[in-house]
C-alpha cells in the first residue's frame, strides 16, 4: 500500500483504540461514532493486510502488529499536530515544497492543480497562518510553511518505517535506508558495512546521498536522510541532532609521487612554503589544517579550496601542492604509487568520525542492524 492511502483520522482512531482498550473510548476521543470507528479499523486492517486488534467481550487488545506499527503512527501524528489536517493536505504541501510550484507538484502527484490549490489553502485555514507567499511571479513557502513541511516529512518518514516493519513481520523484507555520506565515510567504513548488510538483507535498498555536512544536515532534519556518517562537529550542532563517535582518524600530509619534499622529514616551514589544497573554512579538516600552522605568523597559500577527493587527486598529480587527508581516502592512489605520504602532521591531529542522527529518532530493526555493522567495521580498523 501507499502512504497516500492512509486516512489520518482513521490512524488516530487506531491509536486511541490501542491506548484506551475500547472502541467506545476511541470514538469519544476522535469524535466519531462507534460504528464509524469500527469501520475505520476494518478498512485500515484491510489496507495493511494485518490484524491490529483482537476483539474481546470486554474491549479490544492490540496484536503484535499493532505494537510495532501504532507507535510509529503516534509519532507521525504528533509531528502533524492538528487532528483537522488531512493526508491530502500533507501530500499537497510536501509535493509543492519538493517541486517548487503547483505545476511541478501536479506532475509529481498526478493530482489536478485546482485540487492542490484547494488542499494547501484549506491547510492554511486549519493552521491559521499562511504557508505560501507571493514572491515575484511565483509562490514560495513562508517560514511557517517551511516548519510545517519539515513536520510533515518527518511524519511521512515514520509511516514509511512503520510499513516496512510490518512487512518484515510478515516475512517480507522491504524498505530503504538512506545514508548521508561525507567524504571520509565513503572510503572504507560505509562500503564495507553496506556489503556486509546486503549479504544478509538483499531485499533492503541502501541509498547513499553524497555531500558535505552543510549539504546533508537539512535533509537529515527533514527526515529525507536516516543518518549521516562523517567527521563530527565540535562543538556539536543544536539540540535537534545527536552525534555518536565511531573512530578517530589521523590525517597525514599527501603529495604527488616524487614530490620535492618526499623522504626529507620536512619542517613546518618547509610545508608552509608549499601551496595547499584543503576543504573550505569551517570544516573539521580545515580547522585541523589551520591548527597545524597556528604557530606560524601566517597560514600557507591555499590557491584551491576543495572537498572533492577525486578533484584533489588530479590537482596533486599535476602540481607540487600538498593536502591534508586520511590515508583511507586516497588508499588506491597511494597503493598505486601515484601519490605518497609526505609526512605525518607536525602537530598530532585527529578528527572524530561518527554518526549523526535526529534527536529522538527510533531506528527500525534493520536500521539498528546497519548501525551496528557500521560500528563493527569501524572498530575492525
Amino acid at each position: 500500500m501507499e502512504i497516500r492511502d492512509f486516512n489520518l483520522r482513521h490512524l488516530r482512531a487506531a491509536v486511541e483504540t490501542a491506548r484506551r482498550g475500547s472502541i467506545i473510548g476511541a470514538a469519544d476521543a476522535v469524535s466519531l461514532t462507534q460504528p464509524a470507528v469500527t469501520q475505520a479499523l476494518a478498512r485500515l486492517e484491510r489496507l495493511l493486510s494485518v490484524q491490529l486488534f483482537e476483539r474481546r467481550h470486554d474491549g479490544v487488545s492490540a496484536t503484535p502488529a499493532a505494537a510495532i506499527f501504532l507507535p510509529r503512527v503516534e509519532t507521525a501524528l504528533a509531528h502533524i499536530a492538528s487532528p483537522r489536517i488531512t493526508m491530502a493536505q500533507v501530500r499537497a504541501l510536501t509535493a509543492f515544497a519538493k517541486a517548487g510550484s503547483y505545476v511541478g507538484a501536479a506532475t509529481q502527484t498526478g493530482l489536478a492543480q485546482p485540487s492542490l490549490h484547494r488542499a494547501v489553502n484549506d491547510l492554511a485555514v486549519v493552521l491559521k497562518r499562511p504557508v505560501l507567499e507571493r514572491r515575484g511571479k511565483g509562490l514560495a513557502l513562508t517560514e511557517a510553511g517551511r516548519r510545517t513541511v519539515r513536520a510533515f516529512r518527518l511524519a511521512l518518514a515514520e509511516l514509511e518505517t512503520g510499513l516496512s516493519e510490518l512487512e518484515s513481520l510478515k516475512g517480507r523484507e522491504t524498505g530503504r535506508i538512506t545514508v548521508g555520506a561525507m567524504p571520509l565515510s565513503r572510503a572504507r567504513v560505509l562500503p564495507h558495512a553496506i556489503n556486509a548488510f546486503l549479504r544478509t538483507h538483499p531485499d533492503i535498498r541502501i541509498r547513499v546521498v553524497e555531500g558535505s555536512w552543510t549539504e546533508l544536515i537539512e535533509p537529515l532534519r527533514d527526515g529525507e536522510i536516516d543518518l549521516m556518517i562523517g567527521a563530527l562537529r565540535d562543538p556539536p550542532p543544536g539540540g535537534d541532532v545527536v552525534q555518536a563517535a565511531l573512530f578517530e582518524d589521523e590525517p597525514v600530509v599527501i603529495g604527488r609521487k616524487g614530490h620535492p619534499l618526499a623522504g626529507s622529514s620536512p619542517s613546518l616551514d618547509d610545508l608552509a612554503a608549499c601551496a595547499w589544497i584543503v576543504s573550505g573554512p569551517g570544516t573539521p579538516l580545515r580547522q585541523q589544517w589551520e591548527r597545524m600552522f597556528a604557530r606560524l605568523p601566517a597560514l600557507p597559500a591555499v590557491p584551491v579550496e576543495c572537498g572533492s577527493v577525486i578533484a584533489i587527486r588530479e590537482l596533486l598529480l599535476g602540481s607540487d601542492a600538498l593536502t591534508l587527508l586520511s590515508p583511507d581516502q586516497l588508499r588506491v592512489e597511494l597503493n598505486s604509487n601515484w601519490l605518497e605520504v609526505i609526512c605525518t602532521a607536525p602537530e598530532r591531529l585527529t578528527r572524530t568520525i561518527g554518526i549523526t542522527t535526529r534527536t529522538g529518532w527510533r531506528p527500525s530493526v534493520r536500521q539498528a542492524e546497519f548501525l551496528a555493522l557500521l560500528d563493527q567495521v569501524a572498530q575492525s580498523g
